[in-house]
């Protein structure tokens, strides 16, 4: 089949590459010329483990290609996939700006049948008013689906979740779209035997604010039972494990640190938030999840405060920049709440991150970078560790305690 695939951040370069690997013909579109400039010439735009080697090949056998031409896009296939950015809005809601002009763009080159395809995540009954978009801008009466196929990929292990989905979620409101929906997903299906959970549209969009939202909560909860074990004097990671074991319950997201950040979580949350407000649904619960993950941030930082007491002129290591290991995207990462308050402190920070460094460096292009985490943290007063890299977990608090190279405070 062929497909378009509109966007090619982190959800729709993965999703194409994905596409064409299971034998569709893939065309992703993205107004970013640079960015088509470089996929034609085989460089990626992002880092995700094993998108590079997917993507050569698939374009290599001639399934997989690139254009900055909408219209190219409209022409070459009969679904079209909208993968593009909803960062966060006007007070926490969603900016669907970019959803709204790829459907306008769709509309006015369109001239037989299209199923366009919600990727990107969107607020409940945002296929309505993409309906309605579509409507206001064909030049002729001509025959349309929308449908919402929301992606349920962990940025680090995207190709590994696309081949091993928990489910595939699809909100149709046709029998015909149904059925395009079903055919893009077989070859993965017969393979994995994936459930395929067909739903309304409007069921389909709430069901990934409400599992990322749900997923940011353990988040929370942990972390608030974290603060409780320290005063306690338990182990929180003793906590979690005996939680963890209760088959109801599970050992994922039951990690205390510094909060949840990405581009998920945080405004997926502050998007379910606005939506139940829209609804008229005071959601109190994920308001508390939000207080929770900031005050944690802050909880933290106190704890460096009173560590070093006077941070002016404190040498302070940073392992991890980026929101999670595998990956190097740094938005909503905690290294954006702390640098810039240990920096305006006036604290000499040493930054390292085995991926994310160079993207990082973009925004804070004055700092010290490392190549090398245990060179980061030679001499530091105290060691931030911010992201659970493996070259992290591998070093371990013994040999912070036995090496005469890393800090007390690791």
């Amino acid at each position: 089949m062929n497909i378009t695939v509109v966007g090619t951040g982190y959800v729709g370069l993965v999703t194409g590459a994905c596409f064409s690997d299971w034998g569709h013909n893939v065309l992703c579109v993205d107004n970013d010329e640079s960015k088509i400039k470089m996929l034609k010439q085989l460089q990626m735009p992002i880092y995700e483990d094993g998108l590079e080697e997917l993507v050569k090949r698939n374009v290599s056998e001639g399934r997989l290609h690139f254009t900055s031409s909408i219209s190219e896009g409209v022409n070459f296939a009969e679904v079209i996939f909208i993968a593009v950015g909803t960062p966060p809005g006007y007070r926490g809601a969603a900016n669907l700006s970019y959803v709204e002009q790829v459907g306008r763009e769709v509309a006015e080159h369109m001239s037989d049948y299209k199923l366009l395809v919600e990727k990107s995540t969107v607020p409940v009954n945002t296929f309505e008013q993409l309906k309605r978009t579509v409507s206001k801008y064909l030049r002729a009466d001509i025959p349309f689906d929308v449908a919402s196929n929301p992606e349920f990929l962990k940025e680090g292990a995207a190709i590994e979740d696309a081949y091993n989905p928990d489910r595939i979620v699809v909100g149709v409101e046709s029998a015909r779209a149904e059925k395009l929906m079903r055919e893009i997903y077989k070859p993965i299906i017969d393979k994995t035997n994936s459930p395929l959970l067909v739903m309304n549209p409007a069921s389909a969009e709430l069901t990934k604010h409400a599992s990322n939202s749900f997923l940011a909560t353990k988040i929370s909860f942990i972390n608030a039972v974290a603060r409780v074990c320290e005063l306690a004097g338990a182990d929180v990671e003793q906590v979690a494990k005996g939680m963890g074991l209760d088959r109801r319950i599970g050992p994922l997201f039951l990690k205390a640190g510094v909060g949840y950040g990405g581009s998920c979580f945080p405004k997926d949350v502050d998007a379910f938030v606005q939506i139940a407000d829209h609804l008229g649904y005071d959601f109190e619960l994920l308001k508390e999840v939000q207080r929770v993950n900031k005050s944690q941030r802050d909880f933290v930082m106190q704890k460096i405060q009173r560590e070093l007491w006077v941070i002016q002129d404190k040498v302070i290591a940073v392992l991890g920049l980026a929101f999670k290991p595998g990956t190097d995207d740094v938005r909503e990462s905690p290294s954006l709440y702390f640098i810039p308050q240990l920096s305006e402190a006036r604290a000499k920070l040493r930054l390292w991150d085995p991926i994310a460094a160079e993207r990082f460096a973009q925004l804070y292009p004055n700092e010290k970078y490392f190549k090398d985490p245990i060179e980061c943290a030679t001499g530091a007063d105290l060691l931030l560790i911010l992201t659970d890299w493996p070259e992290v977990k591998s070093l371990g608090p013994r040999y912070a305690q036995e090496s005469d190279e890393l800090p007390g405070d690791y």
